[in-house]
């Protein structure tokens, strides 16, 4: 009877390791620091002869380079680049959230945002920019009345009054 196959030698690990580190993008905070800070010169960087398209073809949703604008025009059409968009619509995770869930302050709903995808090269050098913006979400009138009840007791009370 024919067994499986092994897809890697067990003596390989560090090869494994090596190969999973190297297609590793950036994550979704640096990302986000990258769209607070400079998009604009993102999007027009300067040439380098290592980097696919010179350089010159980026999608800063998702940190890959693309070979011509065709290329970049076709992954914006994608289902990685709009998991990419879904993903970056809610505010990163910071070091006051971790704060927070340590019991340093009370705990603060994340901001959805509206993103849309970066406008094309021809748009950019027109004066099209990158938009984010915030969509402010209003709490629930049941939420805010749970959370100013103190005990079990004003719960109920409150529940029962909705």
């Amino acid at each position: 009877m024919p067994y499986a196959r092994k897809k890697m030698h067990s003596g390989d690990t560090h090869l494994r390791r090596r190969w999973r580190l190297r297609n590793r993008r950036k994550d979704l905070d640096e990302i986000d620091a990258d769209l607070k800070t400079e998009p604009e010169k993102l999007l027009k960087q300067e040439i380098d002869l290592d980097k696919p398209g010179f350089g010159q073809f980026y999608c800063i949703h998702c940190a890959t380079y693309y070979i011509n604008d065709q290329a970049l025009q076709a992954h914006f059409r994608t289902k990685v680049h709009k998991r990419r968009l879904k993903a970056l619509e809610i505010e990163p995770y910071t070091i006051e959230d971790s704060l927070r869930a340590a019991g340093h302050g009370s705990f603060v709903q994340p901001q959805k945002r509206k993103m849309e995808t970066q406008p094309c090269l021809a748009d950019v050098e027109a004066g099209k920019r990158i938009k984010v913006d915030t969509v402010m979400e209003e709490e629930k009138p049941a939420k805010q009345e749970l959370s100013k009840a103190k005990t079990f007791t004003d719960y109920k009370k409150v529940l029962d009054e909705l």
